[in-house]
């Protein structure tokens, strides 16, 4: 069977991460049909558009992409070409795995988390007012009849929102997430202690939820409580399912447990859609020069066989990576345990090494 993927690669050190999926992706036996489309700045100066509609439409049509990182001109367009495409896509929830591979820098080494973030809502909606202008001060004005001197008419203000809608099926994705994943636990994130109808509606339906799936365990915690927990013991946890602007701050958090940016893979998956892409961002001052690390790319290319039930396929991606890894030959400087290591490799020769792992598996 042959696949129509959508393959973006992006700003920066885009090109290159995404170059080195491509090769390891082909590199399974799977047959991919690389439809490449472009978004970002680079694109802006070639066409005029940030996300052209082309790109989008060609998501449409082949259900799945897989993107390099972009970057969002300060000042032009949309405040974020990410979240952009998240919402003219459905994308609803999105998933940031943590898990630690042996052979990493890191300060621990039994991390295995997926943080499945709501995509659409919250503070991120983009409901904002800036200060001091008409229709801020007529709002302010409204609110004060129920809030009273509580609000100074100099504030600009973010609305942070939350449906029944939006909650109901991230909490079931992240259910339905854990259920088809073999995993045990799905933690709700909240504080609802404070935004009682906001984060309160969260928390109620993930209790709620929580009643339709008895073969997982189901956990509630405040989310200044988790990041020390997080930190302490970050084996108690497992599926995290957290409004955006919380997911959005833990999973980086997550990321910093497993080595950093570099191995933190992510997918914004919809009904209908889906887009693969690591989650850190386009690095421009070290574009070009063969260094980047595409380990976080591969692993949202592992992803992406997973979404499409390629599970013999991603088994073997999986123990290549795992093998390159530990035996730390074949990495990307960032991944030496001595920084000044001269025998880190390229972003092109790590993909090599993972492909050379693959042939013998």
């Amino acid at each position: 069977m042959s696949y129509n993927v959508t393959l973006i690669p992006g700003d920066g050190i885009g090109p290159e991460v995404t170059e080195a999926t491509r090769r390891v992706l082909d590199a399974t036996g799977l047959e991919f049909n690389w439809e490449v489309k472009n978004a970002g700045g680079e694109e802006l100066e070639r066409s005029g558009s940030l996300l052209p509609e082309g790109t989008l439409e060609s998501v449409r049509r082949n259900k799945v992409a897989i993107k390099g990182p972009i970057t969002t001109p300060i000042g032009k367009g949309f405040r974020s070409i990410n979240v952009a495409l998240r919402q003219s896509l459905d994308l609803y929830s999105c998933v940031r795995p943590c898990k630690f591979y042996k052979g990493v820098n890191s300060r621990y080494d039994s991390v295995d988390l997926v943080f499945v973030r709501e995509n659409m809502e919250d503070l991120y909606a983009g409901v904002e007012y800036r200060e001091n202008q008409p229709e801020t001060k007529r709002l302010i004005t409204e609110m004060k009849k129920d809030f009273g001197s509580k609000l100074r008419d100099d504030m600009a203000l973010s609305i942070k929102t939350a449906s029944a809608y939006g909650t109901r099926r991230i909490v079931k994705y992240a259910f339905e997430y854990a259920r088809d994943n073999n995993r045990r636990k799905v933690t709700v994130v909240h504080k609802a202690n404070i935004m009682k109808f906001t984060d309160g509606l969260f928390l109620d339906t993930a209790r709620e939820i929580s009643k339709e799936y008895p073969d997982i365990e189901f956990s509630e915690v405040i989310v200044d409580a988790i990041t020390m927990h997080l930190v302490q013991y970050p084996e108690d946890y497992d599926v995290l399912v957290l409004p955006n602007l919380y997911g959005d701050i833990l999973s980086d958090l997550g990321a910093g447990l497993i080595g950093g940016p570099g191995m933190a893979p992510g997918g914004n998956i919809g009904d209908e859609f889906a887009v693969f892409e690591a989650t850190h961002g386009s690095a421009p001052q070290i574009a070009g020069q063969n260094i980047a690390n595409p380990l976080a790319m591969i692993l949202s290319g592992l992803m992406m066989l997973r979404h499409l039930r390629e599970f013999d396929a991603a088994k073997r991606l999986e123990k290549a990576i795992a093998a390159v890894i530990e035996e730390g030959n074949k990495v990307t400087i960032d991944m030496k345990h001595d920084r000044n290591a001269h025998d880190a490799v390229g972003t092109q020769e790590a993909a090599d090494a993972i492909i050379g792992k693959l042939q013998t598996l």
